[in-house]
């Protein structure tokens, strides 16, 4: 209602203003304009989006700034202030921030008007009880908007009445709450000292009651005891807050304050400055100790407990090393553990991330302090449930430590983890974990457990993490604590090996070591990536691995103190000998074979230190990996090759893919990488035996049951199962729902099994329960009853119980086979990564061709199979490899050598396999296939040409025209592709699309040269229509190719577009009587086919008869046009309509005005009324026109010109314009030669004329009719319609409108032409108005 009344006054005001000065009309006009835009600014500031708020106060401002002494001013204050009290409650605060923007910006506005205002719009004695809560708002808003313009504590006199207002307002605490107290204490928070002893007497009360009756109350006497501590005293006198009788009252306020903000998730500034005052008078451990601990938590009141965990994280910094250590060893912190524990939905809060923060800043502060850095850490550390840190291993804050804090906070875990303090944890237990009854879950034993699995996790995330600033001495320093304690254990303490002077407090068990292993080769990991392109990580500039394998030499040497949980055989020692030699002489190596020389010593140094962990496989690895290495650096690459193929036993490169192969069955991501760093290396050395042997492992086509199993063979071990482990929750509810379904199958299928169902009717016969016995002799029965019933119970149990292990024994072996399928599709995808490399590092070897077929049989595979996540990204590896390493790679094979025949087979075998695919995504991909090999091909043909060229071969070697400008074989690749395209313009449904043959088409354009005749051949004839939509369609695509043109003579090219142009005349002669959509696809595409040879012919300037395919054309415009004007036509006849006036445009026959007008008329009577109402939505109504409320006298006005008669009152603006729309509808009519009254949509327009066309527009045309040889004719003109043209006089073209000078200069620039098209200005003229 206000905003309403508002704008009421405003609308009274602008005319009033114009009054005043005199304005004009079209001043009044402009001002209106200026009115409606300030206006907006009043409702975008009301909207509850921020950007449009924020927009429209600064246009607000802006539109102000210019007329700073205008009426708007004042109406955009009263706007403003009545805004204050809309009844919308996201509103008020949107005025209130553009009240405080606009007080501001305009400081000579002064603050105590505003304020009056604002009382006097919103006075609380005379508002209604009705909107009493609305006035108490706008006034409470009205005191924020003045103190947030930043004026109000300069403002002495509106500082007092704004104070007084709020005190007023604090009585209304049923609508208003705590509001207008919060506000006071903000302001006075604001205001100078000597202000604030002025009014202090007026706002406070010198009773210690009301200071701890609210958290405000209590807030205004902390900051008055922080500002004027000596005007407090004269009112108050000495005060003490931390007394006995206090500390209940400063719980209950601080409870209150933990209330009121419990949505904005903040600490409250009453909290914080007790924490300061509690400080000031060396009082905080009674504080910390009743208000907080004793105090706050035992409310059990969780927003209390976030008020403890927030002053907690707020006073860190405020606090010395006595108060630190009494904090976090008390009651509070274990009940932040207790939190970070339990709270474990997602939907409860968790206050985890918010003391991140805290611990953040607070360690960035005082990095100075290195004492006070690690007394926080370790304090939060010990936070233990049952031995486990309820901080995360990867907690973040401690890249904020210092050097120093961070080296000791890693000796104190390696501390903690040999000798573990459990008294010095601050350790619970859950309520759950108390009701537990079994005593092995409360012993120390697992807690020792879970803290070291912490502890050692915790090392490797320190050095994992890239923010944390690391020394090379704390990186050794984790990388052989894990190292030593992973694989060896302490005979007898020496100084030489720091690991062996500490001793277990607690044994270390079998678990714990497997843990450290793992967390081990966690480490390597990390250290073989992350600091491997950083020479400066190690003084001798030496790999980290090596820096280990050393390490571990070291403490084998020692026997006399240390001793290898699993003791190396005298062959495992001599290879870990043989290892360490092999490494030396690698090291010896020129610069040339260094970097071979690094990816061998890589794999070296991984295999060795495997030797711990799995001895036996790895010794025999070392010495296969040993001779591999010795022959690669001894022989040439050529030598090695051709004595691969020559000799019988393998060769160095096969027994090292053997050895990769057997290493990527490992689920271990460094191997993974190591694998592909040495593959890399010796990819240029590989043989075809040596692919082979990667080719049989992603061969979807061997039997599951061989070779791949014996590969996959080597995760039966601990890998094996953890594998398991890790896939059985994924594949859990795939199973259960598999064998809830295979039960019901197995029910099934017991009843159609024979041997069950043979033995389950002997057991019968034989108890004779199928009616072996007379049904008379019932004394028999009853005498044998029970026996027999016995036995033959015992016999079917029996039997139903084997048939149970049957179908238990079948569930199992599925499940084993499923289990096997995972293993060898995680092993294809790793496997994947050779592929991936060989295709990158040697994409011009020969052998890369070798690839095609086995990736294809994978894609298509995957294609059928691709249900489970993890045959999905087999699918998408194998794709991604396929199409962007290797088809679309810039270097491919240039060398094929005499294999070309036997390529173009390969071709003729892809094409036919991409012909007779079901799905057209994988027939893509062997269509792609064969067009990379005929890229190979073409490469490899010209660059023998140029090798004969430079040689300076006899004319009779060389090669034929064409093979040399292609780089094709034409009398090989044609049939091949030409096959192709006759499947494809043949075939019902065929896997090949357009955009296949358009590809091939671009890229070898001589080849599509010799292509196009059997294109054209299906244009007509015995073909489908379908097809023959497809040949116009392809056509159509091609011809514009540049590439094809510059295959084609000048006199060709004629012949060409004149042999395709009489074959889509003869598909013309059909148009317009298409039954099917097929048959419409056909015209759609020969249409568009024409307008491109069309195109070809102008932009050429050939010379072409064209005047059979314009009378075909012509012939068939007035079926066309009747079916599209009866409405029974299929979608798409508009658009082929559309073309066929493009290409009768082309022909030089303009497109009649009238019918475009007539085809968007009104529908005739005879139409359903139901299309009219869909045709006519979003307009008025046609009974709500005014020109159908004199439709009676529309004869006699259509048969007469209109006049403006001396009955009738004169009319200025609209009905001037109204009467000029009418005169033009009568001469239209009588100019273009048929009755008013005559429906317009009668008339077919096929016989309507022309219209007339520009001088320049003519001369076009004549130009593009000379070069056609004819002279084009408009269709089927009547003689009369041209004569009654002629007669008409053009002075009835200017007498349509006298009052308007444009139509009649329009007139004047069509008369030359003389077209009967002329009295359509009329219409043009409607448009306008």
């Amino acid at each position: 209602m206000a905003e309403m009344e508002t704008q009421e006054a405003c609308g009274a005001m602008a005319p009033g203003t114009d009054a005043k000065s005199g304005a004009q009309p079209d001043d009044h006009h402009s001002l209106l304009q200026h009115s409606r835009e300030f206006l907006d600014f009043f409702w975008d500031i009301a909207k509850p989006e921020q950007e449009t708020r924020l927009e429209a106060t600064e246009k607000l401002l802006e539109y102000l700034r210019a007329r700073p002494k205008g009426s708007e001013m004042n109406y955009a204050l009263k706007r403003l202030i009545t805004g204050l009290g809309i009844s919308r409650e996201t509103a008020r605060p949107c005025y209130c921030l553009a009240l405080a923007q606009l007080l501001q910006s305009f400081e000579d506005i002064p603050l105590c008007s505003i304020l009056q205002q604002i009382e006097e719009k919103h006075d609380l004695q005379k508002v209604k009880k009705a909107m009493m809560r609305a006035a108490l708002f706008a006034n409470l808003f009205g005191v924020l908007a003045l103190f947030q313009s930043g004026r109000l504590v300069k403002d002495s006199e509106a500082l007092m009445k704004s104070v007084k207002l709020l005190q007023v307002l604090a009585q209304h605490s049923n609508h208003l709450q705590e509001q207008p107290q919060k506000a006071l204490v903000d302001i006075l928070s604001e205001v100078p000292k000597a202000t604030l002893k002025e009014i202090l007497p007026e706002v406070f009360k010198g009773n210690l009651d009301s200071v701890l009756s609210s958290p405000e109350h209590l807030q205004l006497f902390l900051l008055a005891k922080q500002k004027v501590p000596v005007k407090l005293k004269e009112l108050m006198g000495s005060v003490n807050l931390f007394s006995d009788e206090n500390i209940p009252r400063l719980v209950d306020a601080l409870k209150m304050a933990a209330a009121s903000v419990k949505k904005e998730c903040t600490l409250p500034t009453v909290a914080l400055n007790l924490l300061h005052l509690a400080l000031k008078e060396d009082k905080f451990p009674r504080f910390w100790k009743e208000v907080v601990e004793q105090g706050l938590l035992k409310k059990q009141y969780w927003p209390a407990s976030y008020l403890c965990f927030r002053l907690l994280g707020a006073a860190l910094p405020l606090l010395s090393m006595e108060q630190l250590q009494l904090v976090l060893r008390g009651d509070l912190i274990q009940h932040y553990g207790q939190h970070m524990v339990t709270t474990k939905p997602s939907h409860q809060f968790k206050f985890a991330p918010e003391m991140e923060k805290y611990m953040g800043a607070f360690l960035e502060g005082c990095r100075d302090d290195p004492d006070r850095q690690l007394a926080v850490v370790v304090a939060f550390t010990s936070i233990t449930n049952q031995g486990l840190p309820v901080i995360p291993t990867t907690w973040r804050v401690v890249q904020f430590l210092s050097g120093p804090a961070l080296k000791g906070y890693t000796a104190w875990l390696r501390d903690m983890f040999l000798q573990p303090d459990l008294d010095s944890l601050v350790d619970f237990s859950t309520n759950n974990q108390k009701k537990s009854h079994d005593t092995s879950f409360h012993g120390p034993g697992r807690a020792v457990f879970r803290l070291r699995k912490w502890i050692i996790f915790r090392l490797v995330s320190i050095v994992d993490n890239l923010h944390v600033e690391k020394e090379e001495v704390l990186i050794e320093e984790v990388a052989r604590f894990c190292l030593f304690h992973s694989f060896f254990e302490t005979k007898k303490p020496t100084s030489e090996i720091p690991e062996t002077e500490q001793q277990f407090s607690f044994p270390m068990e079998s678990s714990s070591r497997a843990v450290v292993s793992s967390a081990f080769f966690s480490l390597l990991q990390t250290l073989s990536t992350q600091f491997r392109q950083m020479p400066g990580q190690t003084q001798d500039r030496r790999p980290w691995t090596y820096r280990l394998v050393r390490f571990a030499d070291v403490l084998l040497n020692h026997s006399r103190n240390v001793a290898a949980l699993t003791p190396f055989t005298k062959p495992q020692h001599q290879a870990w000998d043989r290892m360490l030699q092999t490494l030396k002489e690698l090291e010896a190596l020129s610069s040339e074979a260094k970097a071979k020389a690094t990816a061998f010593q890589h794999l070296l140094l991984l295999v060795g230190i495997h030797l711990f962990k799995s001895p036996t496989e790895s010794c025999d690895l070392l010495a296969d990996i040993q001779t591999c290495i010795k022959k690669s650096l001894g022989e040439s690459a050529h030598r090695t090759r051709c004595r691969a193929t020559d000799s019988e036993e393998p060769s160095w490169v096969e027994v090292l893919v053997e050895i990769l192969l057997a290493l990527l069955a490992q689920p271990s991501h460094l191997i993974r990488q190591v694998a592909r760093s040495v593959f890399g290396h010796i990819c240029s050395h590989l043989t075809p035996r040596a692919l082979q042997l990667i080719l049989d492992v992603l061969n979807p086509k061997k039997n599951q049951d061989e070779d791949e199993d014996n590969v996959v063979v080597t995760d039966d071990s601990k890998e094996k199962q953890l594998k398991n482990v890790e896939d059985q929750s994924s594949d859990s509810e795939d199973r259960s729902s598999e064998s809830e379904e295979e039960s019901e199958e197995e029910d099934r299928d017991g009843e159609v099994d024979q041997g069950f169902r043979e033995q389950l009717m002997a057991v019968l016969q034989a108890g004779k329960a199928l009616g072996g016995a007379d049904s008379d002799e019932d004394e028999d029965d009853d005498a044998l009853g029970d026996e027999a019933m016995m036995a033959l119970d015992q016999n079917l149990s029996s039997l139903f119980a084997e048939q149970k292990l049957r179908i238990q024994a079948r569930k199992d072996e599925k499940s084993k086979l499923q289990k096997e399928k995972v293993l060898r599709r995680d092993f294809q995808i790793r496997v994947l990564d050779l592929i991936e490399v060989l295709v990158t590092k040697q994409p011009e070897n020969p052998l890369v061709l070798e690839l095609l077929e086995p990736l294809l049989n994978m894609i298509r595979r995957s294609m059928r199979t691709s249900s489970t996540k993890q045959e999905q990204e087999l699918l998408h590896k194998t794709a991604r490899i396929f199409t962007h390493d290797l088809c679309r790679a810039r270097h491919y094979c240039r060398d094929v050598g005499n294999d070309m025949e036997a390529l173009y087979s390969r071709v003729e075998r892809l094409v036919q396999q991409a012909a007779h695919q079901t799905d057209s995504c994988v027939s893509l991909y062997y269509f792609n296939a064969s067009l990379y090999l005929l890229r190979v091909l073409k490469g490899s043909t010209i660059q023998r040409i140029q090798g004969k060229e430079k040689a300076g071969t006899d004319a009779s070697t060389k090669p034929t025209d064409t093979e040399a400008t292609s780089g094709l074989n034409l009398k090989l690749a044609t049939p091949i592709y030409s096959f192709a395209l006759n499947s494809f313009l043949t075939k019902r449904n065929s896997p090949l699309t357009i955009p296949m043959f358009i590809s091939l088409f671009s890229r070898h354009p001589v080849l599509c040269k010799s292509l196009l005749p059997v294109v054209t051949q299906h244009m007509t004839g015995p073909a489908r229509p379908r097809h023959q939509a497809q040949a116009c369609l392809l056509l159509q695509k091609t011809l514009p190719m540049r590439e094809l043109r510059q295959c084609f003579k000048d006199p060709d090219w004629k012949q060409l577009i004149g042999r395709i142009l009489v074959k889509v005349t003869e598909n013309l002669r059909a148009l317009g009587k298409a039954r099917s959509k097929s048959e419409l696809q056909k015209e759609l595409s020969s249409l568009e086919l024409l307008n491109t040879l069309f195109r070809s012919i102008n932009q050429e300037k050939l010379t072409t008869d064209l005047t059979g395919i314009l009378g075909v054309l012509q012939s068939q415009q007035p079926s066309l046009q009747q079916r599209l004007q009866q409405g029974e036509h299929p979608t798409g006849s508009s658009r082929l309509y559309d073309l066929y006036w493009q290409a009768m445009k082309f022909l030089g026959v303009q497109r009649p005005k009238s019918e475009k007008k007539d085809s968007r008329e009104a529908p005739t009577g005879t139409q359903n009324p139901v299309s009219l109402k869909r045709r006519k939505k979003g307009f008025l109504p046609e009974t709500k026109k005014r020109k159908k409320r004199k439709s009676e006298d529309a004869t006699q006005e259509e048969a007469k010109p209109v006049t403006t008669s001396g009955d009738q009152p004169p009319s200025t603006g609209k009905m001037k314009k109204r009467n000029r729309m009418k005169a033009g509808g009568p001469a239209q009519s009588q100019v273009n030669g048929m009755p008013a009254s005559k429906n317009p949509a009668q008339t077919p327009p096929a016989t309507s004329p022309t219209p007339a066309k520009a001088p320049k527009l003519q001369k076009k045309k004549q130009k593009v009719s000379q070069v056609n040889g004819l002279t084009p004719t408009p269709p089927t003109e009547p003689a009369d319609k041209k004569q009654h043209q002629k007669a008409l006089p053009p002075k009835e073209v200017s007498d349509q409108s006298p009052q308007s000078a444009q139509p009649r200069k329009k007139a004047k620039l069509s008369l030359p032409g003389k077209s009967p098209g002329l009295p359509q200005t009329g219409p043009k003229k409607r448009k306008c108005t």
